[in-house]
């Protein structure tokens, strides 16, 4: 089996090309040029020789007709995108063209080259916004009303992906995924940013870490077992939507009770509130029912909230030591 993922470079991308080569899977992947190549491979530099990689770009319908005719994948997982909520209302029209015209053009591009694909399409629990069922959990059927340009850019690829599916036949199933984490996570999503900066203060190199809507509780599992989700998603034997997530919330304050507590620091002597990193419309909780996928596939998550954090505390510290 080959399996072409778009994305590849970043969290979830690099784990799931491990997954995929430890199950034998042929992988090639597509990257966009940076301005820094230093970087742009970083999260994948150890498999580098296992891997086909491709520069390309999901906002051009071309040159991903041109990959998808060279590496002839069985399995398309489409995990590009523009991926940070605060930072989309700040680049909406980049957001809007790479997360939902970039699906776009994915699907589009199978349609053309080669349907027989199956295609996995990364949606986001962000697609929900403020909307949330009576018993405070949110499922494949709960109303989707997004609150920023990257939930409303997920939405507009989510049914993209169902059109194609019900109009063209193609085999194209989404996974809503609610918030994943993992040492590989980027320094400006905040549970790396609350964990190194704990770590700052801990060495002395700063006293404060600023913050903004503490109160914000999401549904964090972490990224290692939502990969395995997707992986999982395409070998059902049929399309379908599918939410990802461990049911339980967390607040950025529990979050920075805990990460600071395991450094031996007090949380409230160091975190200050900036508005600043406030976004324009809050979406105050997300909690996945992933009912579905458990029952009809047998995924179910292996990671606590505890394991998934003292884990990336123990990266940090290890890899800022090292430095």
């Amino acid at each position: 089996m080959k399996a072409l993922l778009t994305g590849i470079a970043g969290q979830d991308g690099s784990y799931l090309a491990e997954l995929l080569l430890s199950e034998g899977y042929s992988v090639s992947g597509i990257i966009r040029r940076n301005s820094t190549p230093e970087h742009q491979e970083s999260r994948i530099h150890h498999l580098e020789d296992q891997l086909d990689l491709h520069y390309g770009d999901v906002t051009d319908l071309g040159s991903l007709c041109q990959i998808i005719q060279k590496t002839e994948p069985d399995l398309i997982f489409n995990l590009a995108a523009q991926s940070h909520v605060r930072i989309s209302f700040d680049v909406p029209s980049f957001t809007h063209n790479v997360n939902a015209v970039g699906a776009f053009n994915v699907f589009e591009a199978v349609r053309l080259v080669c349907p027989s694909v199956r295609i996995y399409q990364a949606s986001s629990s962000e697609m929900f916004g403020t909307s949330i069922d009576s018993d405070g959990f949110q499922r494949e059927k709960t109303k989707m009303l997004p609150s920023s340009p990257y939930g409303i850019a997920k939405l507009a690829a989510y049914h993209m992906a169902r059109t194609y599916r019900d109009s063209y036949g193609l085999f194209i199933s989404n996974g809503i995924l609610f918030n994943h984490e993992s040492p590989r996570r980027g320094s400006n999503f905040v549970t790396t940013k609350v964990i190194k900066g704990a770590l700052r203060i801990k060495m002395g190199v700063t006293n404060f870490l600023d913050l903004g809507n503490l109160d914000s509780y999401r549904d964090w599992g972490h990224s290692r077992d939502y990969v395995r989700a997707m992986n999982m998603i395409l070998r059902h034997s049929t399309p379908d939507d599918f939410v990802v997530a461990t049911g339980e919330t967390h607040s950025i304050r529990e979050l920075c009770d805990l990460v600071f507590t395991s450094l031996g620091l007090s949380w409230e002597e160091h975190v200050r509130f900036d508005s600043r990193l406030l976004r324009p419309k809050e979406v105050p909780r997300l909690r996945g029912d992933s009912t579905k996928i458990r029952e009809s596939i047998g995924w179910k998550p292996t990671y606590s909230f505890e394991a998934l954090i003292n884990e990336m505390i123990n990266f940090w510290t290890e890899k800022i030591d090292k430095d």
